[in-house]
């Protein structure tokens, strides 16, 4: 079993190694099926079906168990039958570090060349607000709010997963991830089917935000960004954010730069005013976006460093 154990943990770290260079080069080709909507388009058949349950809390919970049963059975077999081959695929295809990058950097551009009409355009496919009153500065806010966030639900999170539940754990965390984004809303239509989907998002994030505030922190020692600030700004603002895990990266990434995050957004024409993350040391530009980029490849090396030592 030992033995069985080191082998599987060793084609994890070549996989890992291999997947994670996929992702730097490839992104998400439209081209390559993806295993975020295959799981899209099982939740929504699933959702179809059970709606016509007369408890919608029973039927969420019913839906989250059937996605996860699905998309364990699927990384499960095509491990045994195909080995290290998927392995790499499912690595790769649950990192978004390049498509995250790539799809912020998209927004940030059209603000450098003065397009704030695309700029909004752009930033709805990254955040759940309402954007098209948005000035450049909430345009600017909303895209460093969303990678900061990110750098947990598109890197450090898989990795972590990968690292205590192989493989399957992973893909597992990314349909998780997935279900909290189609139905994780207090709307009408969603407060009680996808109670169920948010709240395990809420407990499968938990640990890997923390980590993800502390790997900025680590960041911004290596680069010479306020550390300091970023340490404070974790410990009085994170919590306070009505996301149980959001606020900690988001925090981070605030005072690392020296610049106040949160504020009042609208989601579904309702304004909800957010608590403010670190201080406004430095003016909330676009210009930042460098030190951003910055922060979040440091984190995602030391999340792959980590986790590759860990599966030899």
């Amino acid at each position: 079993m030992t033995a069985h154990y080191l082998a599987i943990s060793t084609s994890y770290s070549g996989a890992l190694l291999l997947g994670a260079l996929l992702d730097l080069l490839l992104g998400d080709p439209r081209w390559l099926p993806h295993p975020v909507r295959g799981v899209g388009l099982l939740i929504s058949g699933l959702e179809r079906g059970l709606r016509k349950l007369p408890y919608e809390k029973i039927a969420g919970c019913i839906l989250v168990f059937a996605v996860l049963f699905s998309v364990v059975m699927v990384t499960t077999v095509t491990l045994h039958w195909a080995g290290s081959l998927a392995a790499v695929y499912w690595i790769f295809s649950c990192l978004a570090l390049r498509n995250l990058d790539d799809e912020s950097n998209k927004v940030i551009a059209a603000l450098r060349s003065g397009d704030l009409h695309k700029a909004r355009t752009l930033v709805q496919y990254l955040v759940g607000r309402d954007t098209h009153d948005l000035s450049e500065r909430d345009v600017t806010r909303a895209v460093f709010e969303t990678v900061a966030e990110n750098m947990s639900d598109a890197v450090v999170a898989p990795l972590f997963y990968l690292a205590i539940l192989g493989v399957p754990g992973m893909v597992a965390y990314k349909a998780v991830n997935t279900m909290d984004s189609m139905m994780g809303y207090k709307t009408e239509r969603y407060i009680r089917f996808g109670w169920a989907a948010a709240r395990l998002d809420d407990v499968a994030n938990y640990i890997p935000a923390r980590i993800t505030a502390g790997l900025i922190v680590v960041s911004a020692v290596l680069v010479r960004l306020r550390w300091r600030s970023a340490i404070r700004a974790v410990l009085r603002d994170a919590h306070l954010q009505p996301s149980p895990n959001a606020g900690y990266p988001e925090a981070a990434l605030a005072g690392a730069l020296g610049v106040r995050l949160g504020g009042l957004n609208y989601y579904f024409g309702q304004a909800v005013q957010k608590p403010f993350l670190g201080d406004p040391i430095e003016d909330l530009q676009w210009r930042r976006f460098s030190h951003v980029r910055l922060l979040l490849y440091l984190v995602a090396a030391c999340s792959y460093v980590v986790v590759a030592l860990w599966l030899m």
